[in-house]
């Protein structure tokens, strides 16, 4: 499965939110420094989803607040 994600980091607060057209916005305590926010990012999906952090990869996106992630849920 693959999800459209928007970060926005530094937030007070950790929340995911739905958007209607099934995206997801991500608000991460961490700020966007060697890659802090991408492994709360993670741990937060992994979370979510009920599948393990290595089950979530980054596809693009990488050092940018609009990424594309994948989610492996056939384990």
């Amino acid at each position: 499965m693959q999800k459209k994600v928007k970060v926005k980091p530094n937030s007070k607060q950790q929340k995911i939110e739905e958007q209607a057209d099934g995206s997801l916005t991500v608000y991460l305590k961490s700020p966007p420094v060697d890659g802090k926010a991408n492994e709360e990012l993670i741990k937060l999906l992994a979370e979510k989803f009920d599948v393990t952090k290595s089950c979530i990869r980054i596809k693009s996106g990488l050092s940018s607040r609009q990424k594309l992630i994948e989610i492996d849920t056939d384990i």
